[in-house]
Order: structure tokens, then C-alpha cells, then sequence
């Protein structure tokens, strides 16, 4: 099925606690590779999730599979945690205490496939991605470079498929993974080739209280590296430029980027991505803004040391399509362009939108971060109006009113869209930017839900207006 040896992990026994994206391949893959799996799930949907997938297994594979609440770990080789139950901080859920009692390890899957990849007796190499924001866009670039060099490669982890659904890799394979925080809390042999810290700034501060904790997280994507390996440090913010500082005594190299700064080892210029003098690759429309030049330059940076000619990545890059609900122009209508960037789940990530356009009209709200849009007051001489959506729309109103920014209050995206687009037109503002600045989960299943609506609103107020303009 994934090409890994179906007795693999025959004789071991594993809890799993969770049966979302990362816990339910995980039993699967387990179960498939010999082990044994006691899974447990307190929400009903992931346990029938469980049941439906147990369904379509062969008999043997699913009698090593036992969906119960857990009783004790003894026994028990690991727990893998679904990433987002803490173990430690703030308060650790009932199972880690149990798994600390039992003396067994916590582990991401992450870790498992690490160890997967390694008992099979393959070589591939492994490539870590991190930062608060755009590890998502680096990791799929750096895997289509990688694709278009014609390396076998896999990528997932906290983007796409979770680590344990990805296949064996021969030698000169490549795994791409996106790592959480929450990940990289719970390795513990696998060290990365290739490793890279994008950039810090406040986010999950309540699982690691305070941004120390959340740094020191961040910094175990490095752990374990040699001097055989490659470490990449953003330097567009304090916390990563102090983090560059300890990392240049190394063991791993140490390369640093930067959406702007000329004295990095990778940095972005004139729509293009170069290294010392030299240019490297363009950007295109598909990676705009100073935030998109640093994703490039990391992954161009990696992709260099995994040995990829430099006109296969140029070529790669400019081929890049661009990820959905990041700054992706998802219609036009009568001079306005609409931008879904509803992946901007923070202030942080909104501000990086913000900065690419000189006039727009920006639909943002839901539930806020710690600090609400405080901290976007540079970007709103660029706001011609902002409609506000979602449960904390008083929070950032508040915020627009103490600096003269127009406001609607819209509620939701089907008032805001159309609306948006009125006032766009009527004030020959060329771009409606949906760059929330807030998580999405109090009127949407997630971000992608949020932005799709978006794009289907924005279909409908195009079709609407290009028929009246027909008339």
C-alpha cells in the first residue's frame, strides 16, 4: 500500500489518542505495518471515522486495531497525541499524565515515520519547515522544485497529508514537512538534512506561555543537526535573528534569508530571489510581497543544498502555481481584483497582505489573537474601507475607530462581499482583500471553508455585474 514492509512494526504495541488528520493514519499505518493499536477518540466523529475506515481493511490488519478508552499505558511502546492535546502546557490532558506514569514517550507522528523510513533501511532525507507563517507555501515550492528536478519526493506533515500517510522513498528520496510547534514538541530521534525557522512572532503563546516557550519549540526543528546538515534562519524579526546568532557557531551550516535584506545569504529584490549578487530565480504573480521573497529564498536555499541545478529551480519557480486562500486572485470584476487570503489566521500573517497593495478595500474579522490588529496600524493609510465580519468585529472596530479608518460592521461574508465590491468600484479601489487577521471557527469549519466562500461570493457578484454591464 505505502510501500513499507507489512511486518515492520510486528510485536510492538501503540496507543493513539486522537483520530483526526494525524491520529487516524497513523492506527491505519500502524495496524498495516504489524503493530498492534489500542485508539481512542473522546469525540463521537472521529471514533465513527475510525469505524468507517476499519470497514475497508483487510480482516488481519483490523483485529490489531481495539477503539476503547485507555485504562493504563503499560505495556505500551508510545503514545502518539494528536498534536493539538497539550502534554505539558498549559495543562496537560489526562493521558499525558498517564503516558509520564507509565514511563513511555510522548511522539509526533512525525517521529514514527522517521523511524519508519529508517527501520526499512532507506536513506532518504528529511527536510523540516517552521515559522509562524508560511511554512505552508515553503514546503509545497520547495516540493515542486524538488518534483521538477525529477527526486522522488513526499511532502505533508501539518500541510496536506499527515506524516504517516506518506509512502516509503527510496535513497534519493526527499520528505518535506511542514512542522507545528505542537510537533516538534514530541521528537525524538529525527533529526532534519535540511532545516528551516522562517520567522516568530506571537501565536499558541497559551500552550507555550509566552513567546520564550514558543521560541524554544521552534528551535527543536534544529535539534540533533550535524555538521553534514543545513539550518536556514529568517532575519525579518528580532526572535529569529537571535536564534541566527546562536546557529551560526553551528555544527549544521547555517544560511539566513530575508524578504529584503541584501547582507543575507538569500534575500528578495526586484521581484526576483538572489544569492550574494547573484539572481537566482524571478518570483512571479504567483509569490508577491516581501513575505513570499523569504518562502522562495528558503526553499531555493534548500533546494541548492540538496543539489538541484540552479536553471531547474529557476524554471521550477516560475512554474509555481501559488497555494489556495494565499493572496490567490480568485476573480475580476469591472477594474476590481478579488484576493482570497483568509490563511491569514493573524495579524502577523494579514500584515504581509496588507503590505503588497497601496489602496484596498479589506474584509477582516472572526475570532481574534492575543493583540487583535493592533500591530496592522502601519498598513492602514492603504485602507479605503474595511467591512468586518465574525464574533470579535467590535474588538477591531475599535481598534479602526482610534485610527480613522472607515468601517461597516457586515457581520458576515454575504454581506460583506457584494458590499465590499460597491465600494471598491464606487471608489476606484483596485483590490478586495479578504485577510481576516482572525481565526475562522466561529462562522467556519476552517480557513479553506472561509476562503471558498469567499471565492464563490466573488463568482457571484462578477457574474452579477458583468450581466448588468452587458445590458
Amino acid at each position: 500500500m505505502n510501500g513499507f514492509s507489512p511486518s515492520l512494526f510486528s510485536g510492538q504495541r501503540f496507543a493513539v489518542f486522537g483520530l483526526g488528520k494525524n491520529g487516524l493514519p497513523a492506527v491505519l499505518m500502524l495496524a498495516s505495518t504489524g503493530a498492534t493499536v489500542q485508539v481512542w477518540d473522546d469525540g463521537e466523529g472521529g471514533r465513527k471515522g475510525l469505524a468507517k475506515a476499519l470497514s475497508t481493511l483487510a480482516p488481519n490488519v483490523a483485529t490489531r486495531i481495539q477503539c476503547k478508552p485507555f485504562e493504563s499505558l503499560n505495556g505500551f511502546e508510545a503514545l502518539i497525541l494528536s498534536p493539538g492535546i497539550p502534554h505539558v502546557l498549559p495543562k496537560p490532558h489526562p493521558i499525558a499524565l498517564m503516558a509520564k506514569e507509565a514511563g513511555i514517550p510522548i511522539l509526533s507522528d512525525a517521529e514514527l515515520l522517521y523511524r519508519a523510513v529508517r527501520k526499512s533501511g532507506s536513506k532518504a532525507r528529511f527536510v523540516g519547515i517552521t515559522g509562524t507563517n508560511g511554512k505552508s507555501t515553503t514546503t509545497t515550492l520547495l516540493a515542486h522544485i524538488l518534483t521538477e528536478a525529477k527526486l522522488p519526493v513526499a511532502a505533508g506533515g501539518n500541510l496536506g497529508p499527515a506524516a504517516l500517510a506518506l509512502p516509503l522513498l527510496p535513497d534519493s528520496g526527499v520528505y518535506v514537512l511542514e512542522m507545528s510547534s505542537y510537533m516538534l514538541e514530541r521528537l525524538d530521534t529525527l533529526r532534519f538534512d535540511a532545516a528551516c525557522l522562517l520567522n516568530l512572532t506571537p501565536d499558541h503563546l497559551d500552550r507555550h506561555v509566552g513567546m520564550d516557550g514558543y521560541a524554544q519549540a521552534k528551535k527543536r526543528v534544529f535539534t540533533g543537526q550535524t555538521g553534514k546538515d543545513l539550518a536556514v534562519v529568517g532575519m525579518d524579526d528580532t526572535w529569529c535573528r537571535t536564534i541566527a546568532a546562536e546557529l551560526e557557531h553551528g555544527p549544521a551550516k547555517c544560511e539566513t534569508i530575508s524578504g529584503t535584506n541584501p547582507a543575507c545569504s538569500y534575500y528578495g529584490k526586484d521581484g526576483a530571489i538572489w544569492h550574494h549578487s547573484t539572481c537566482i530565480a524571478q518570483t512571479g504573480l504567483s509569490l508577491p510581497g516581501a513575505h513570499n521573497a523569504e518562502n522562495a529564498a528558503a526553499a531555493i536555499a534548500i533546494a541548492r543544498f540538496l543539489d538541484v541545478p540552479d536553471a531547474t529551480i529557476a524554471q521550477a519557480v516560475a512554474s509555481f502555481p501559488g497555494l489556495p486562500h494565499r493572496q490567490k486572485l480568485v476573480a475580476s470584476c469591472n477594474g476590481v481584483d478579488f484576493v482570497d487570503d483568509s490563511k491569514a489566521t493573524n495579524a502577523d500573517a494579514a500584515s504581509r497582505a496588507l503590505g503588497c497593495y497601496e489602496k484596498l478595500v479589506w474584509i477582516a474579522g472572526g475570532t481574534a489573537k492575543e493583540g487583535g490588529i493592533a500591530s496592522l496600524t502601519p498598513y492602514f493609510p492603504h485602507i479605503a474601507h474595511t467591512f468586518l465580519i465574525g464574533r470579535d468585529a467590535p474588538q477591531l472596530a475599535q481598534t479602526l475607530k482610534e485610527h480613522n479608518v472607515p468601517f461597516t460592521m457586515a457581520e458576515t461574508l454575504e454581506n460583506a462581499v457584494p458590499a465590499a465590491y460597491t465600494e471598491a468600484h464606487l471608489t476606484h479601489t483596485p483590490v478586495v482583500l479578504l485577510s481576516p487577521a482572525c481565526a475562522s471557527f466561529d462562522q467556519f469549519s476552517g480557513f479553506e471553508a472561509r476562503g471558498l466562500r469567499f471565492q464563490e461570493l466573488a463568482d457571484e457578484v462578477c457574474a452579477r455585474h458583468a450581466g448588468m454591464t452587458e445590458q
